[in-house]
């Protein structure tokens, strides 16, 4: 229902009713006779509905990378761009931009590789700790540092090498938003989602026990280095697409894996598929708001999250640490 209220909703409002027959008419046509127009049609097949499914996928992604970063780092703060991915998979995204590579009709099927190419490099420097060091402070300190250089380094290329209109474009990707969505974009985020996500659910009795320390869990026949950098190699991946489709998004990755654990209790097996589905419909209202918030205008999703996230985030520490502390 919310994505189909995200279809419905803009600056042509259509009604449900009308969206559920649309799509059931381009899958099965004879189901109903066509009483909406063309353009009515084309607004909810070729604009909204693909622009609602990858808020959605995106945040499912950016959802299930922050509660796998959780767990694998045993950080409550970790999200997905705490390991320096999101800078990394951003800095592919400016590189192919200012080459020109990535405009056109092409950009589709090379904006999500060269991210995930770009999202590669820090990682590779938090997964050689993460080999090295059974201290998970030591993979937080990598992943921050691998985010200010690349972050430097994204800044760095477009200034100097970028023109101006490279440079409005890529700093309204890095805002985070869906205002390109089509088709032909949706496949990375979606199959990416799909293969990661179950693997990761797949090892989610391991990742539970990680979470009670290294040496639990190798004692219950854990290979911890090897997983932890499995599940970073994940977490790189549903990052990367995430990222290559919508730019860089915040608060989804760190809020939603703590509000489905108020419902589902912190066992990743519940945890995360709880998480996916809160990101998803959480991105799609998103969406919906910074298309709604002034007519004509359409404010960047990454800013939405931010004003909404920030003060809830606060507010569930609070509610956390405040009743304890009395």
């Amino acid at each position: 229902m919310t994505i189909a209220a995200g279809v419905s909703l803009g600056s042509v409002s259509i009604p449900i009713g009308d969206v559920w027959a649309i799509v059931a008419h381009r899958l099965a046509p004879g189901v109903f006779d066509p009483w909406w127009t063309d353009a009515r049609e084309a607004i909810v097949l070729e604009s909204r509905l693909p622009r609602a499914l990858m808020a959605a996928a995106v945040g499912a992604s950016l959802a299930v990378a922050g509660g796998v970063a959780q767990a694998v780092t045993r950080n409550p703060l970790a999200d997905p761009y705490l390991l320096g991915v999101s800078s990394g998979a951003g800095f592919g995204v400016v590189v192919l931009t200012v080459l020109g590579v990535g405009a056109g009709m092409w950009g589709v099927f090379t904006l999500p590789i060269a991210a995930f190419l770009g999202a590669l490099l820090p990682l590779a420097g938090v997964v050689l700790v993460a080999r090295r060091a059974h201290d998970t402070t030591a993979i937080v300190l990598v992943g921050a540092a691998m985010t200010m250089v690349f972050g430097a380094l994204n800044t760095f290329t477009l200034l100097v090498l970028g023109d101006d209109h490279q440079l409005g474009t890529v700093m309204r990707w890095l805002a985070g938003g869906f205002g390109d969505a089509g088709w032909t974009m949706l496949w990375a985020p979606v199959a990416i989602l799909a293969v990661a996500g179950t693997v990761v659910i797949l090892c989610s009795r391991h990742l539970d026990l990680l979470l009670t320390g290294d040496d639990g869990a190798t004692a219950m026949g854990v290979n911890v280095p090897r997983f932890r950098v499995l599940m970073l190699l994940l977490v790189s991946l549903l990052t990367a697409g995430a990222v290559a489709v919508s730019g860089t998004i915040g608060f989804i990755g760190l809020l939603i894996p703590h509000l489905a654990g108020f419902f589902t209790g912190r066992t990743a097996a519940r945890l995360l598929p709880a998480a996916a589905l809160l990101g998803a419909v959480a991105l799609v209202l998103a969406d919906l708001a910074a298309r709604a918030v002034s007519e004509g205008t359409e404010l960047p999703v990454g800013v939405v999250t931010g004003v909404v996230g920030g003060p809830v985030f606060l507010l569930m520490l609070w509610h956390r640490y405040g009743k304890a502390s009395r």
